[in-house]
């Protein structure tokens, strides 16, 4: 791999916790480690020393230490047991940090939308009160340890109480997005059973204010049956009605957000319950190419130490710093980002369209006017302002830009080119980090790092304490190799056990569901994440080549296949009888597209009416993020499948974006994949992102 030129490198990178904790291992242990690559390796080298020297050194609060961080020659599966013995709380570490000291004075949290106007600051002192009052109404209102608590709600600073006061009981939160559609929400919600569920009565996005209220209605109509027993109404905007006597008329106490609070005794202090490491905090959901989206649960420490090892050691983040993560509640970045309060550090939620209102400039707008010093978004983001040559640092544009320290860009490969730009368009001396990890793991294998410089197309290094490894493709499950030469392509792997290992998938057969997403293809000794990699050998700087497996991501909204199959099972039964949906991302598009490929029942023909239909249908039941871009009809073989007659969607996916497939003889209609390649090279123009 060749060295590419430094965009970036740290002006002092001696005044960083990262050198700091270097500095402290050093002189623990008697070494002398003197860059992040000897670090790196002493703390893969020594898992659980390195573990429980991030534990101290982040300042984790408890209320009892662990008598042991991790068991000797602990597996990756079974999930160890992280940390045994210790108590803690997740909210209460995120409330009162324990490595910094903030005033309780001090803005904790700004809640941001498209309207200027609606700007609303909650300082330390109200987030603690709102969460005390919070959690007293969810313990009266019978939530316990265990209990489930969902949000359909945006972000803003009334789900993060939300979030936290569920913590705070031991209660296991989950969020969702409102522009998910309902079979989207009750996909996921129907699993895990909630007992309240938190839902905003209307949303501003891209201009428009639209009414929650519908949706609400026919989530909780469902949920009811499965165990829903309250609905708090969150009213963000307020000439739209909440909805409460409708919602009271199906069978379900109903109540609105801000009475709901008012409901808590004010002589209930705020309790933080003191639970073991491995307690469930919180379900993400990541979907595959059959069933439902898997509940995957993440445990309160593993969490925590994960996001304040990423958040205080490798971004550097302090009471001075201010975090602006563009996300929606449903994905892993909005967790991310919330644990920010854990260094001492102010959150800035935003809800909204990133170009509205001031077009391509309403982001960097508020990242100047609310001096922010480490932003968040997607790769999509960033090229959009590349593609319409948009730089906030134009003295045209009158911001000041001069706080901010970090941009981070996940959810897809950010391209080389698109580095380059950043350092025109927004301060030289900003630490751009393309970063990955993902939902499984609810943090980051690939990290931003102040003793490393920044490359065009690199992911920096891989974070402290993830020994994560590349392993030929090719490899039988029972021999996995890793790639040769040395810096090859190959599947992402971890070798090593890490604390942010989900607990179990929610629900039954949940550690068969588990051990079939990570430990199967390549065996239960490593934990195969199903990203295609290539890595430098000579700095552990990472380049992200995609999926390896089924999972789409455009825009870096990951969600599988099987939501697309089962909206065309519901609703086009008598017209579709098979599909296949892939992701498509060639070496020159900036996105990846959603391609779906549907085999019409006989006797019924493919249109461009059937198109437009499956695509607001789609829309209508998921969100406008999972409409394909491509609709089209398969060829006369079909859909490719093994022998057993399991779809090929991977193979399709590489055929696609231009990668070169073997066909070998599990491909049951060889002929299919021959179509594919066909149809491949007839539209080599880029797909519309």
């Amino acid at each position: 791999m060749a060295v590419t030129n430094e965009l970036w490198r740290h002006q002092d990178p001696q005044s960083t916790q990262m050198w700091k904790f270097l500095e402290h291992v050093n002189s623990k242990y008697g070494l002398q480690l003197n860059d992040y690559p000897s670090l790196y390796k002493w703390s893969v080298d020594n898992v659980a020393a390195f573990w429980e020297e991030a534990w101290h050194f982040t300042g984790i609060r408890h209320s009892k230490l662990f008598d042991e961080v991790l068991p000797e020659n602990a597996p990756m599966f079974p999930r160890p047991d992280f940390f045994a013995g210790a108590r803690l709380n997740f909210a209460e570490n995120l409330l009162f940090p324990g490595n910094a000291e903030v005033n309780g004075s001090d803005v904790a949290v700004i809640t941001a939308t498209e309207n200027d106007e609606h700007l609303t600051e909650t300082t330390w002192d109200e987030l603690r009160e709102q969460v005390r009052q919070c959690s007293n109404a969810l313990r009266a209102a019978g939530v316990k340890e265990n209990s489930v608590v969902a949000g359909f709600v945006a972000n803003h600073v009334q789900a993060l109480v939300a979030l936290l006061s569920a913590a705070s009981l031991g209660a296991i939160w989950t969020g969702i997005s409102p522009d998910n559609g309902v079979s989207a929400v009750l996909d996921r919600l129907v699993q895990i059973k909630p007992r309240v569920l938190f839902s905003d009565n209307a949303t501003l996005y891209n201009g428009k204010e639209w009414s929650g209220k519908t949706k609400t209605l026919e989530v909780v109509e469902a949920l009811q049956k499965h165990g829903l027993e309250l609905v708090v109404v969150v009213k963000g905007l307020k000439n739209f009605e909440t909805g409460l006597d409708e919602i009271r008329a199906k069978g379900v106490k109903a109540e609105e957000y801000d009475e709901f609070l008012h409901s808590s005794p004010k002589e209930e202090p705020l309790v933080f319950a003191q639970l073991p490491p491995s307690h469930p905090l919180y379900v993400l959901y990541s979907s595959g190419t059959t069933g439902l989206p898997k509940a995957i649960v993440h445990t309160a420490a593993g969490t925590l130490l994960q996001h304040k090892k990423e958040l205080f050691i490798h971004s550097n983040l302090s009471p001075r710093s201010r975090m602006l993560y563009y996300t929606t509640t449903s994905w892993m970045m909005h967790h991310w980002s919330v644990s920010s309060l854990s260094c001492g550090a102010s959150l800035v939620l935003y809800s909204g369209s990133p170009f509205r209102p001031h077009g391509h400039l309403s982001l960097p707008r508020l990242l100047s006017s609310l001096k922010v010093t480490h932003f968040g978004t997607s790769a999509a983001y960033l090229t959009t302002l590349e593609a319409n040559n948009v730089r906030p640092i134009d003295p045209i544009h009158n911001l000041d830009l001069s706080y901010l320290e970090a941009i981070y860009s996940t959810a897809a490969p950010l391209p080389p080119s698109t580095f380059a730009f950043v350092y025109t368009a927004f301060p030289s001396t900003i630490n751009l980090a393309s970063i990955t990890g993902g939902t499984d793991i609810i943090s980051l294998f690939g990290a931003p790092c102040p003793l490393l410089p920044v490359r065009a197309g690199e992911v920096q290094c891989a974070g402290l304490g993830m020994a994560i490894s590349v392993i030929d493709s090719a490899s039988d499950a029972s021999d996995p190799r890793p790639v040769d030469p040395v810096g090859s392509e190959g599947d992402l792997v971890c070798l090593k056990p890490f604390p942010c290992q989900p607990l179990t998938f929610f629900g039954p057969g949940g550690d068969d569901k588990y051990r079939a997403a990570y430990f199967e293809r390549f065996g239960t000794a490593m934990w195969h994440h199903g990203d295609f990699v290539r890595m430098d050998p000579s700095t552990g700087a990472l380049v992200m080549l995609g999926r390896s497996d089924g999972v789409l991501k455009p825009a870096g909204v990951r969600f599988g296949s099987a939501e697309i199959y089962n909206v065309l099972t519901r609703f086009f039964a008598s017209e579709v009888e098979d599909a296949v949906c892939v992701g498509r991302r060639r070496e020159f598009d900036r996105d990846e597209t959603v391609c779906l490929f549907v085999v019409m029942v006989p006797g019924k023909s493919f249109s461009s009416e059937v198109r437009d239909r499956i695509k607001n249908v789609i829309k209508r039941e998921l969100s406008p993020r999972h409409v394909p871009g491509v609709v089209e009809e398969c060829g006369p073989a079909g859909i490719p499948r093994t022998g057993n007659g399991k779809k090929i969607e991977v193979a399709v996916k590489q055929i696609l974006s231009g990668l070169r497939v073997k066909t070998n003889a599990s491909v049951a209609n060889p002929e299919a994949l021959e179509w594919f390649r066909s149809w491949a090279k007839a539209v080599e123009e880029p797909l519309p992102n």
